[in-house]
């Protein structure tokens, strides 16, 4: 495996997916598994109440430097200057518009913040750390 890092210039061509924040364990960040009432992670076991799991930012982009084309994931809270609150303030946002909208999925985006989002990476070019 090669352990090298660098940063990396290059466009953003597409958003991959339009869920930008997941349950996250506070231990080992992994995606937890969430029910009505409880959650547990699969990777170091942690469980808890739902109503107590945090969130994680997680954005998902096909980027584009002079030369190739890569499928790259952003973690965490340097996406929060983007989105101008923390990931659990976006979640909350997102499932009160979904109830108020009458949405079923809760982890469903609404459609103008894939907009919003969008708007503010497609096309722009970033320096990215791999």
């Amino acid at each position: 495996m090669n352990s090298a890092r660098g940063l990396l210039a290059a466009s953003v061509i597409s958003i991959q997916n339009s869920c930008f924040v997941y349950p996250a364990c506070q231990k080992c960040l992994s995606r937890l598994i969430l029910d009505a009432r409880r959650f547990k992670c699969l990777k170091c076991g942690c469980t808890g109440e739902a109503k107590d799991a945090s969130y994680r930012y997680r954005l998902s982009l096909k980027i584009a430097d002079t030369n190739d084309v890569f499928d790259i994931t952003v973690f965490g809270s340097c996406l929060e200057p983007f989105f101008g609150v923390t990931a659990e303030n976006l979640q909350r946002c997102i499932q009160d518009f979904n109830q108020l909208s009458g949405e079923t999925n809760p982890d469903a985006s609404p459609g103008v913040l894939v907009q919003a989002v969008e708007t503010c990476f497609i096309g722009k070019r970033f320096i990215f750390g791999v």
